[in-house]
Order: C-alpha cells, then sequence, then structure tokens
C-alpha cells in the first residue's frame, strides 16, 4: 500500500491525499492482462520439436487507442548478490511491432534476438501507438513474466540442451558461492491436511491448486502445493510443499515433481525493490530460470535438487488452533470449553511477543427464521479486530444493514469484486468475498473469519508455537494445560471444574476491553452508543445461563435430530427456539473438528535413499510407513531388506546395501572387498616395480 499526496501547482501545495492499494500480482483479473496463447510453447520456443507462429491476445478495450505498439521488457539483478551494489534492473528492450491494429491479437514469427539474448527474463507490454518506445507512465496492458525463450539467440537454436547445460553449470558455480538459506526456512508440514489447514503460515500455490484442477506443471505427479507465507528473516527465502492424491509430499529425492525451497520468496519480501526481495521476479530469476536450465532444457535436475533440495517435515510443528461461533461458544487453545454470552467488545488474544491482539464485538443474535429482525436474548459476534506491533489493523464485521463480511483497513472499507490476495504492512490478507477472510500476520499467526448462514462471526485463531506461555485473554495461554484457561486480567485462576455459567460471565466481563485500547472503528451513531459512550461490557444484560429443555416440547424432538450429539447445537436451538441458528453452530463446529484433526502431529523418519546399484518401493516416510528394497542383477542384498519409520522417528533394522555376490548369490563381505581391493593395489604396486 503507497501513500499519496496530489497537487496541482507544481508541488506548492497538496490538498488531496489518499492510499494506493495493489493487489497480489498472482491475482489480476485475465481481463487486465495479455494472454500467452500456449504459454507453454512461448518458454520452450527453440527446443527440439518446436517452431512456428506464437500468438498473443489481450482485451482491446481495455485501452482507448486505435493502434497500439507491443513491447518487449526485460528483467535482470546485476551486481554481486548479498552485497550493497546489488540492483534490479527492468528495462525496455525492443519493440515487436508498431501501430498495429487495437484487434486484441497478433501473431508473430520470432527472429532471435543477437543484441539481446543476455536477457533471459520479462514480459510483453501493449500500449498506444501514440507513445513513444518504452516510454514510461502509459496506460498498458502487461502479459505475465515468463522465460524469453522464443527471442534468444541462434546459439540457443542450434543446440538448446548444450546451451542450457552451460548455464546450468554457471548457475551452479554461482550459487556454491552464496550464503546457504536453507536453515532458517521453516519445514514443510507433513501432509496435505496439516499443508491445508496451516492457514497462518503457508497458503495455496497459484501454480497448483487442487481446488482449481491440480494443473501442476512444475511439480508432475502432485496434486497441490502450498508456499510459505511470510519470507526467511534474513536472506527473504521462501518454502514450497508439494503433495500426491496420497496426501504425502513429495520429495525431490524421489521426483522430479517434488517440494522445491526458494532462494528468491515468490511473493517478495520488505522493502521488495532490493534483490532478492522483488515479488516475482526475483523468484524467477534464482529460482525458476534454473529449473529451465537444469531440468527443462537439458537433462541436469541432479545439479539443481542438489542445491534446491526438499526440507522434508522432521522440524515441522503443526499451530495450536482455538475457535468462537455461534452464541458464543469459545474452545481455548488447551482445548477447554465455555460458553460466554456478554454483550460489549473483549480480548480474545492479548501477546506479549508480538504485541498480538484480537478483539471481539458481540451483539443481540438476530433468528434466522420467524419475524424479520426478531432477536434472542443470547449474543454472538459482529466484528473481530486485529493488529500485530505496528502492523495495519483489520475489522472484519458485518454490517448493521446487511449480511454479508465487510473488510476494513485501519478503519476504511476494503472493497472487494473477487477473491483478493492483499500485501499489506505486517500481513497478508486474503479473502473470499462474503464468506471468509484470512489474516497472516508476520510471526505465523492466522486469523480466519467467516460467515456462514448465521447473522453473527465464527472465528479461529492459529498461533505457532512460540507462542506458548506468551498469551492471556478469552482464548486462554499455550501451555498444554486446560485449567488455567479461565485466567482474570489479575493472574487469578477460576477452578475450572466447579465453574459455573455465572463465574465464566464474571471472567468474561473481566476480558473487555478500554477505548484507549480498542481496535474497533466506531462509524456510525448507534456504535458510537452502544460501544465507544456506554459500558465496554454491558451489565444490564442477562443472558440465558442454562436453558430447560422440555421433553414435551416439539422443538425438542426437532433439535435432537438435527444436533445429535453436539452440545453446541443444542444449547444454541434452546435458547434461540431457532434451529437454522443451531444447525450453522454445529457446521462451525464440525469445521473446528476437521482442523483439529488436520493438525495433529505426525512423526517423520525422514528420507531414505536406494542403495547403490539397487531400488526402493515406497516414498511415504511418515510412522507406520514401510520402505523396501531390492538389489539389481549381479548383486545381492545386506542389511535390512524393508524398514519401518517407527514411533521415535528412527527406520527399523539395518541400512541396507547391494554388493556383489560371490556366484552362488551370497553377497561378497565388506571386508573380503576391501582386502580385495588392497590386495588389486599391492599387486599392481608390485608389477610397476618389475
Amino acid at each position: 500500500m503507497v501513500s499519496l499526496e496530489i497537487s496541482q501547482d507544481d508541488g506548492q501545495t497538496f490538498p488531496w491525499s489518499g492510499t494506493w492499494l495493489s493487489v497480489h500480482h498472482n491475482k489480476v483479473p485475465p481481463s487486465e492482462k495479455s494472454t500467452l496463447v500456449n504459454e507453454t510453447k512461448w518458454q520452450y520456443y527453440g527446443t527440439p520439436g518446436t517452431g512456428g507462429n506464437l500468438t498473443v491476445s489481450w482485451n482491446h478495450q481495455m485501452l482507448q487507442a486505435n493502434y497500439v505498439n507491443i513491447e518487449v521488457w526485460g528483467y535482470n539483478e546485476t551486481g554481486k548478490p548479498y552485497s550493497s551494489n546489488w540492483a534490479a534492473e527492468w528495462k525496455y528492450l525492443y519493440t515487436l511491432i508498431r501501430n498495429h491494429s487495437n484487434i486484441g491479437e497478433f501473431t508473430f514469427l520470432p527472429v532471435p534476438s543477437a543484441q539481446y539474448r543476455d536477457w533471459e527474463l520479462g514480459a510483453l507490454r501493449i500500449s498506444s501507438s501514440a507513445a513513444s518506445d518504452g516510454q514510461s507512465n502509459v496506460a498498458a496492458i502487461w502479459s505475465t513474466e515468463h522465460a524469453l525463450a522464443w527471442h534468444l539467440g541462434d546459439d540457443f537454436r542450434r543446440d538448446s540442451a548444450a546451451w542450457a547445460t552451460e548455464k546450468c553449470h554457471q548457475w551452479d558455480a554461482r550459487e556454491r558461492d552464496q550464503p546457504n538459506f536453507l536453515d532458517e526456512i521453516e519445514d514443510c508440514p507433513c501432509t496435505l491436511a496439516q499443508a491445508r489447514a496451516d492457514t497462518g503460515r503457508f497458503h495455496t500455490d497459484y501454480g497448483c491448486d487442487i481446488e482449481k484442477g491440480s494443473v501442476c506443471t512444475y511439480h508432475q505427479g502432485a496434486v497441490h502445493c502450498v508456499r510459505s507465507v511470510q519470507a526467511s528473516p534474513q536472506y527473504a527465502a521462501g518454502q514450497q510443499c508439494c503433495y500426491d492424491a496420497a496426501g504425502t509430499q513429495v520429495l525431490t529425492g524421489d521426483s522430479i515433481g517434488g517440494s522445491t525451497p526458494d532462494r528468491g520468496h515468490d511473493w517478495g519480501a520488505p522493502p521488495y525493490k532490493k534483490p532478492p526481495r522483488v515479488p516475482g521476479f526475483s523468484h524467477w530469476i534464482y529460482d525458476v530460470l534454473s529449473f529451465y536450465y537444469c531440468c527443462l532444457w537439458s537433462d541436469n535436475c541432479s545439479i539443481y535438487f542438489k542445491h534446491r533440495p526438499s526440507s522434508g517435515c522432521r522440524r515441522y510443528r503443526p499451530p495450536r488452533a482455538a475457535s468462537a461461533f455461534g452464541d458464543p461458544h469459545f474452545i481455548t487453545f488447551d482445548g477447554m470449553n465455555f460458553t460466554f454470552k456478554g454483550l460489549g467488545e473483549y480480548t480474545l488474544v492479548e501477546s506479549d511477543l508480538t504485541w498480538l491482539r484480537i478483539q471481539g464485538r458481540t451483539q443481540l443474535v438476530k433468528l434466522l427464521s420467524g419475524k424479520e429482525g426478531a432477536e434472542a436474548p443470547v449474543t454472538g459476534f459482529s466484528a473481530i479486530a486485529m493488529q500485530e506491533n505496528d502492523s495495519d489493523v483489520i475489522e472484519i464485521r458485518i454490517p448493521e444493514h446487511s449480511g454479508s463480511l465487510e473488510v476494513l483497513l485501519n478503519h476504511k472499507t476494503l472493497n472487494f469484486s473477487e477473491q483478493t490476495w492483499m500485501d499489506l504492512k505486517g500481513l497478508f490478507l486474503s479473502t473470499t468475498p462474503g464468506l471468509n477472510v484470512t489474516v497472516m500476520f508476520s510471526s505465523g499467526a492466522g486469523v480466519e473469519v467467516s460467515r456462514w448462514k448465521a447473522r453473527s462471526l465464527s472465528l479461529t485463531v492459529l498461533l505457532p508455537e512460540k507462542f506458548q506461555n506468551h498469551l492471556q485473554g478469552l482464548f486462554g495461554n499455550i501451555n498444554g494445560n486446560p485449567r488455567d484457561d479461565l485466567t482474570l486480567r489479575n493472574g487469578t485462576s477460576l477452578h475450572t471444574d466447579f465453574s459455573t455459567p455465572e463465574d465464566i460471565f464474571v471472567f468474561g466481563a473481566d476480558w473487555a476491553i478500554r477505548n484507549e485500547t480498542s481496535l474497533f472503528t466506531y462509524d456510525t451513531q448507534r456504535l458510537l452508543d452502544k460501544y465507544f459512550y456506554g459500558p465496554k461490557h454491558d451489565p444490564t444484560f442477562l443472558p440465558v445461563f442454562t436453558p430447560s429443555e422440555d421433553p414435551t416440547d416439539p422443538l425438542v424432538e426437532q433439535m435432537a435430530f438435527l444436533c445429535q450429539s453436539d452440545p453446541f447445537c443444542r444449547f444454541d436451538v434452546l435458547t434461540t427456539r431457532d434451529l437454522a441458528v443451531g444447525n450453522s453452530t454445529k457446521l462451525s463446529h464440525q469445521r473446528y473438528l476437521y482442523l483439529q484433526e488436520s493438525l495433529q502431529p505426525v512423526v517423520s523418519c525422514g528420507w531414505l535413499a536406494p542403495p547403490s546399484n539397487g531400488k526402493k518401493e515406497g516414498t511415504n516416510y511418515l510412522v507406520g510407513s514401510v520402505v523396501r528394497f531390492h538389489c539389481n542383477h549381479g548383486y545381492s542384498l545386506a542389511g535390512a531388506s524393508e524398514r519401518m519409520c517407527q514411533d521415535n522417528g528412527a527406520w527399523s533394522g539395518e541400512p541396507t546395501s547391494c554388493l556383489p555376490h560371490d556366484g552362488s548369490g551370497h553377497p561378497l563381505s565388506p571386508f573380503v572387498l576391501k582386502c580385495g581391493i588392497l590386495g588389486f593395489a599391492a599387486l599392481a604396486v608390485a608389477l610397476g616395480r618389475v
């Protein structure tokens, strides 16, 4: 987000100000960028079996021009990596065609560019022909960034594999001179379920998304990949994790489609302008082009994977989850549950580790059936506000006269037309308008807010292990002890086994926020009167603490059929007398239970290599899995023929090897082999003296 001040008198005064917010580059609507028809052909052009015309298309209505110029722009990073002279260069190279009719399509036969053959990454720009070549600050449509194989010189086209092999070896030499970034990136989640559940630290990779058909161009055999949300602290590196249809992580030791870490995080990192922190482009320079050189344009993948090995998941620790939903029911990070129906604004999470603050506002629940606008004597969340350190403040709320979600950035409304990803100060924000919002903070904390059919919000907070013993609020602490989760501000804890609903009501009221610490927006008179000028916890509102269940009540039978054994659903039906409210609560509870199941810790024993002169069966390295080994013809197996991943994270059995056999099918012992080699060496020396 960029702050703007606008002047009309050559900078003497600036009467207008505002902000410009950039949506993540991978989420630009298709109508606002040009399309490289058959993009794979563009990026492989010049390799065996390719050739012919290329076509670029665009929405001609996006440009108010009768004729356009189509230009080639290149990107490169110059200077010594991680030094003061390291710089990014974005440059106009040449014009493909001038004064082309703005009909939305251009087809041409590529001609090798000897002058610009060193520019291997770039994009096309389509702009009005009234602009001069390479002119900046003009209305234009851009293509995606891509490998400029189609414009490379004759040396590439004569023998693309030899050219790429040389490039791969050059990259290999550069990588050996650069610092090791692998130790500071987080390990991958062990399973697909963990990867999709850990939304505070990992997000769907747009290039391999199971929800969109799993077209995983660079990770064949995978059905879904995720990327680490935050770049690593020192080197701004990223992590990519890919999974197969069985939900198992795919490793580069087993497949070219395995998970690969990135020296340049695909989404960049502040301050963004300096390599390797430039979004998209730095990742292309250090991780994608090298993959083309070593794996796609030549057969040297082993060189690439030497520097980009899959991390595995032995160090991965799932986050802890807390949730609140319905009337509202709380499930703390340590698994304790209670119902608190206060009316006001309350602290849900407060941390002295990163000054993470998550606050909730409640209002009387509007019924989903019956009289329009009718309210029940219970409360539900109507707004959630949050901030970490000096990050932007995000607030998600249900507007007074609408059932959809509204997102506020620093107390101003954000407008969304489709699923959007935003890179903001200290956080990332992802939203499906009207349904849910996910906020991912720099610390790895994740907050998910959703509105389904109920006219109240459901909330889930995910926190990594480092927050342990650094929390307070209605969601308690993370220390594995649910008995101290009902802790007041003064440090006094209520006994969870003997606390009544009335005791819990007093506990919740103690966590009412103050105006000076509030993150909320008070932009209507009702909000001012109710929450700003009024008490933060309304002492005049007394909810139904324990609803009665009359067996003769027809609603009870319907409730039993709907809710089954779900206590939260039953509670909300009885207090609201609205089955729709109970059903929404039941769905929210089920989502939480599924999340908890997905985030269960998993033991990994780590990757097992196949023996030299042999092979292995099995690529699952989690607890209980078995890997089997076989030897090639002429070799016999020594050690374990199969090994199982044990609960302690170690493989069973002895290491496996394949040794030449003695003619009867028995392997020669290492001692015999060693003596034979030494004997041969001694004989050679003796012969040399003759």
